[in-house]
């Protein structure tokens, strides 16, 4: 499906945010997702994952997540000096910031005239499968894409620790997460506490596990598999199709 993009803003707190938005061309009414970027924010690689989750009928919408600690426009560098910069960001920002954005987008796809309001999901990577994860506490949220989200077992994600793992039986929707075996920030261990926290309090999952690593569906890095990464998609494609259709 071909697809338009362009760039906008909202005013989330007094803090302006930028929101790229990618969404078919062809105009009618589409699920609308929130699709959160890793740390390093909204480089070509995170772009090229918006645009193609768009090209399958979707309105998508990517917030710069650091909007209150960085320029607007910031695309850091994945290198080891990126990694410090977008890790400072997430440790200056609170939990409430965080989840006061993911309210304003919601809004905000509510609001778009292509959207169909009753199909909204959330969609991320790395702190973005974390944020996407929290996303689902909200009733709007009807399905949740988490493709390996840091944080979500050891509470970490901004200034304070996260209580999104107490929080588990709060979800509103099913929830998809994806998974690398060789990823060092989510270990077997925390994978199994996760897991098990969704089996006791019933809430609908699925899990998809590659033998691969942290960012394997970058593709601009070496830990980059593009096998893993065409698996997952089929199963992402076929999860949001179910839920959102």
């Amino acid at each position: 499906m071909i697809i338009n993009t362009r760039n906008t803003s909202i005013i989330v707190n007094d803090n302006l945010m930028r929101v790229y938005v990618a969404s078919p061309a062809v105009s009618g009414k589409y699920p609308g997702i929130i699709f959160y970027s890793d740390i390093y924010q909204l480089g070509g690689p995170m772009l090229r994952l918006a645009n193609y989750l768009a090209g399958y009928g979707y309105v998508v919408v990517a917030p710069e997540i650091f909007h209150r600690q960085l320029p607007i426009g910031t695309a850091i560098e994945p290198n080891d000096l990126g990694r410090i910069q977008g890790n400072e960001a997430a440790r200056l920002t609170s939990l409430s910031e965080f989840d006061a954005d993911a309210h304003a987008l919601i809004d905000f796809l509510s609001q778009e005239t292509e959207v169909n309001t009753n199909r909204l999901g959330a969609f991320g990577f790395c702190i973005g499968g974390h944020l996407a994860f929290r996303s689902g506490f909200n009733s709007e949220i009807k399905a949740t894409v988490c493709c390996y989200p840091t944080g979500i077992h050891s509470g970490k994600l901004g200034r304070e620790t996260a209580d999104t793992f107490s929080k588990i039986p709060d979800l509103k929707s099913p929830v998809l997460l994806i998974f690398g075996t060789q990823d060092p920030h989510i270990p077997e261990t925390g994978r199994a506490q996760i897991l098990q926290s969704l089996e006791q309090h019933q809430i609908p999952h699925q899990t998809a596990i590659y033998e691969a690593n942290h960012t394997f569906m970058r593709d601009d890095g070496y830990r980059y598999d593009p096998v893993a990464t065409n698996l997952a998609w089929g199963e992402i494609t076929q999860f949001l199709s179910k839920h959102l259709a």
